[in-house]
C-alpha cells in the first residue's frame, strides 16, 4: 500500500537513521546470499482510515454478542465513565508494544538486544521494531499477539462476564491492532514459491521486507 508524502518526507529520529542503516547493510548481505527483496509497507494514515472502516462490523459483532448473551439490561452506558478507563487504555498501548518486542524476541538471535522501542511524534504513535530478519511465522505471532491477548481475549471473557468497561478496553485493544492485522494479511497476500523466507520489520515505516530465495 503507498506511503504518503508526509511520511516519506517526514524528519527521521537519529535511532531511526541508524536502524535505517542497519537495515541496508543487511538487505545488502542477503541480496548477496541470493535473496530477492520485496518492500511491503502500509501508510499510517491509510492504515488508520482502513482501521475505523474495518472496525466498523467488528464493533457491530462484538456488540450483538454482548447483547446476545448479557441482553439489553447488561449494557450500562454510565460504565463508559469511569475515568479509570483512560489510564487503562494510556497503560494498555505501552504493554502492546511490550508484547510486540516480548513475542518478537523469542525468534531473534539476541533476545531483546534485537528489539528497540519509540515513538513517531508526527502521528502520536508508539512503536516497537525489530532489527533483526525473523522467521515468517515468529514474525507473524509477535505481530498478532498485542490484538489477541489484549483485545480479542478480553472481549470474549468481558462477553461471558457480562462486563462492559472490560468489553469496551477489549475492542480499543482490537481497533489498535488493526494496522497489525493488516500487515499480516499484507505478507498473507504475498504469493511466493520461494523455499526460505526471512521477514525484516521495516526500520522507519509500518510494514515488513520480505527476502526470499
Amino acid at each position: 500500500m503507498a506511503v504518503s508524502k508526509a511520511e516519506q518526507s517526514r524528519k527521521l529520529s537519529d535511532a531511526e537513521k541508524r536502524r535505517l542503516e542497519r537495515a541496508e547493510q543487511i538487505s545488502e548481505e542477503l541480496v548477496s546470499q541470493g535473496y530477492r527483496k520485496t518492500d511491503l509497507t502500509i501508510g499510517i494514515v491509510r492504515a488508520n482510515v482502513l482501521t475505523f472502516v474495518i472496525g466498523i462490523p467488528v464493533v457491530a459483532v462484538a456488540f450483538a454478542l454482548f447483547m446476545m448473551v448479557n441482553g439489553a439490561d447488561g449494557f450500562v452506558i454510565g460504565a463508559f465513565s469511569n475515568p479509570l478507563l483512560l489510564v487503562a487504555m494510556l497503560v494498555l498501548v505501552v504493554v502492546h508494544e511490550l508484547i510486540h518486542g516480548l513475542t518478537w524476541s523469542r525468534f531473534t538471535p539476541n533476545g531483546m538486544a534485537d528489539i528497540e522501542f519509540g515513538f513517531m511524534k508526527e502521528f502520536l504513535t508508539p512503536y516497537c521494531t525489530c532489527k533483526a530478519p525473523l522467521p515468517k511465522t515468529g514474525y507473524i505471532i509477535g505481530t498478532l499477539a498485542p490484538g489477541v491477548l489484549l483485545g480479542v481475549v478480553p472481549t470474549m471473557v468481558a462477553i461471558a462476564m457480562g462486563s462492559v468497561p472490560l468489553w469496551f478496553l477489549g475492542i480499543v485493544m482490537t481497533l489498535s491492532a488493526g494496522g497489525d492485522a493488516l500487515i499480516v494479511a499484507l505478507l498473507l497476500g504475498h504469493r511466493s514459491n520461494a523455499s526460505e523466507q526471512l521477514i525484516f520489520d521495516h526500520p522507519t515505516q509500518a510494514g515488513c521486507i520480505v527476502f526470499e530465495r
